[in-house]
């Protein structure tokens, strides 16, 4: 006989929860392992404490995971791999959640400095931006400098706003102007020549002292003045110049005196080199401005033949400019065109002068306005 009939509980509980034993292995397992649940995942409603803080965001994905994942027993190969991609795909989400919150809290971040950038991905470059320039209003005024206006006026080059006001003022007023009175000839002749010893500022803010010293430049009177006397030291004299200079300044003065006597002026004779015209150089950068020139060359020869002292080519060009002989303003200096239109007017005047000058006084002419003036007294009777 084989044994005693085996007995089969009744116990139906039992036998469910207990497994049974069989060769190849644990075939048996519980209900919730036997039926396992095919429908994926659902998330479940996300509280807005879980967004708040990722330490909620993890504590809740792990409970859920908890929660809906029943207690496998290990029954077989293909229960292990289904819990391995259950918990994969609980990680997945979870990174995907994390992220989404680094991502909305970036946002919140910048939006609260004033920058609302949403950066949708890790290899998102920003464009450059160029940034224009603009002029900020601050205490009612603009920090960039307003634009010239079209009153501002362009000098020459060698004018700036640091220059002396004197020095700016013999610019935009004299200097290029055509000079035609002997006194002033004269002047511009001295203050050019002690432009060997001074800069031009120099001698323009000691001008009323050469005036007030050399009675106003009158040749003939500073042709008689005592020459030792006024290069004594400690007259004024010997505080402007060298003893060298100021006896070239007393020279000059005699030698003009007799050059009057013969041209009737030194402006008939100074001019006469130009053809009673001013020279007009047009040019448009400093460099090209010269130091001397063939003409004043010529001039200085002839004034040194004539017993004239200190009168240089680079002294006489410097004269020649001063008196407006030449024109060498800069083509963009608002004076070169003044100085053009004051050479004009002055040949128009010394033209209707010398016509009124050289009229020959016909007798023809006078009787015939005697007769008509006879011719008109008759009527009125």
């Amino acid at each position: 006989m084989s044994g005693a009939p085996r007995v089969r509980s009744m116990n139906v509980a039992d036998s469910e929860m207990r497994p049974v034993l069989g060769p190849t292995g644990n075939k048996a397992s519980s209900l919730s392992a036997r039926k396992p649940s095919s429908k994926p995942l659902r998330k479940k409603d996300k509280s807005p404490d879980e967004f708040r803080t990722p330490e909620g965001k993890k504590a809740s994905q792990f409970a859920a995971v908890a929660s809906s994942s029943p207690q496998l027993l290990p029954t077989n190969g293909s229960s292990v791999l289904r819990r391995h991609e259950q918990l994969l795909h609980s990680n997945s989400s979870l990174n995907a959640s994390c992220s989404s919150d680094a991502s909305t809290e970036s946002f919140h971040s910048r939006a609260s400095t004033g920058r609302l950038i949403r950066s949708s991905s890790v290899g998102y470059r920003r464009k450059p931006v160029v940034s224009k320039p603009r002029s900020v209003v601050s205490d009612g005024s603009l920090d960039s400098p307003p634009p010239l206006g079209p009153q501002a006026k362009k000098t020459c080059a060698w004018v700036t706003p640091n220059t002396e006001p004197c020095y700016a003022a013999f610019h935009d007023e004299e200097w290029g102007v055509p000079v035609h009175d002997d006194r002033k000839l004269f002047e511009l002749l001295v203050l050019s020549g002690a432009l060997c010893e001074l800069a031009w500022p120099a001698i323009l803010s000691k001008r009323h002292t050469f005036r007030e010293v050399f009675a106003d430049f009158d040749p003939l009177a500073v042709s008689k003045m005592n020459e030792k006397k006024m290069g004594a030291p400690g007259s004024p004299a010997s505080s402007l110049l060298s003893e060298l200079k100021l006896r070239a300044i007393f020279e000059n003065a005699r030698q003009i005196t007799k050059v009057i006597e013969e041209f009737g002026s030194f402006d008939k004779y100074i001019w006469s080199f130009v053809n009673h015209k001013p020279i007009i150089s047009k040019f448009r950068y400093p460099r090209q401005v010269p130091v001397k020139s063939p003409k004043a060359d010529v001039i200085s020869k002839d004034l040194v033949r004539r017993g004239f002292r200190s009168v240089g080519p680079s002294v006489i060009y410097s004269f020649m400019q001063a008196a407006g002989l030449t024109n060498d303003h800069l083509i963009s200096c608002f004076r070169f065109q003044a100085c053009i239109s004051a050479a004009e007017g002055k040949e128009e005047a010394c033209a209707t002068e010398s016509v009124r000058d050289n009229k020959v006084d016909d007798p023809s002419e006078r009787e015939l306005s005697a007769a008509m003036d006879d011719l008109d007294f008759s009527e009125e009777l």
